[in-house]
């Protein structure tokens, strides 16, 4: 896939031209920490035995997920559509200028299943000090991972069940013989090396690597702009979801 070909979508990919340095195969370094080929979905978490109270609690958090979101959408202080202008988000250059040192460090450092944190997790980010060095710079930071698609998958249709993050991919590693894309909404968009790609994940996506290498992104997910009673309601949510169980499995899942 050229260049030119991946920046059919201007408003998603909004950069001005650079030279990429000479390309280097990821595959090699990457095979044995690669997701197995048509095996990936989207990550379900783990059942937890726990009080009936908790099932009840989770029924009424997704009865109220939809009327939430929308006034969290009524008070984004940028659009709500499902892929966005990457100029709304000035930091966003930081990660372009920068991406093959991340690239290397992507390459570097030692890749377990389909992400590795460079936040959460203190060893990675000590072992990618430019990443997390950079990470730490975006406003409202909620995560960032090396983010592993192996070839020939496909992660099938679902959405994020937040309005008040938004979603950021700088991509890595491309492959150029084939296809790999994503839709988001009703639109398709491809990952061009060394750009970022800024979506809203709570509308309906899903991914393909239709292709015989590894895709590697960066992915971020950072705080919408909002003003209250939008950014009031996200924080309740989001300190609500880091104290729930499932995100503390996830937690200690992804420290061991």
């Amino acid at each position: 896939m050229t260049r030119s070909a991946a920046r059919q979508d201007r408003d998603a990919v909004a950069c001005p031209p650079r030279v990429s340095p000479p390309r280097m195969s990821l595959s090699a370094e990457l095979t044995a920490c690669s997701i197995p080929p048509n095996t990936l979905r989207p990550r379900v978490p783990a059942p937890i035995v726990a009080a009936p109270h908790r099932s009840v609690l989770a029924r009424i958090g997704n009865h109220l997920r939809g009327p939430l979101n929308r006034l969290i959408a009524a008070s984004s202080l940028i659009p709500n559509d499902p892929i966005l202008d990457v100029r709304l988000f000035p930091w966003t250059q930081l990660l372009r200028d920068r991406w093959a040192e991340i690239r290397a460090e992507a390459a570097a450092v030692a890749l377990r299943g389909n992400a590795a944190s460079v936040h959460a997790v203190d060893e990675n980010a000590a072992r990618c000090p430019v990443t997390s060095g950079l990470v730490r710079q975006v406003p409202g930071l909620n995560s960032a991972f090396f983010f592993l698609l192996a070839p020939d998958t496909h992660v099938p249709a679902h959405r994020g069940v937040n309005k008040g993050l938004v979603t950021c991919h700088l991509a890595l590693s491309v492959p150029r013989d084939g296809d790999a894309r994503m839709r988001v909404g009703r639109r398709v968009v491809r990952w061009a090396e060394g750009e970022t790609l800024v979506f809203d994940d709570t509308f309906e996506h899903e991914v393909w690597n239709d292709t015989d290498e590894i895709c590697l992104v960066l992915l971020l997910t950072f705080d919408r702009p909002l003003r209250n009673p939008g950014k009031w309601i996200a924080n309740v949510i989001r300190q609500t979801a880091r104290r729930a169980a499932v995100a503390q499995e996830d937690r200690r899942n992804l420290a061991a």
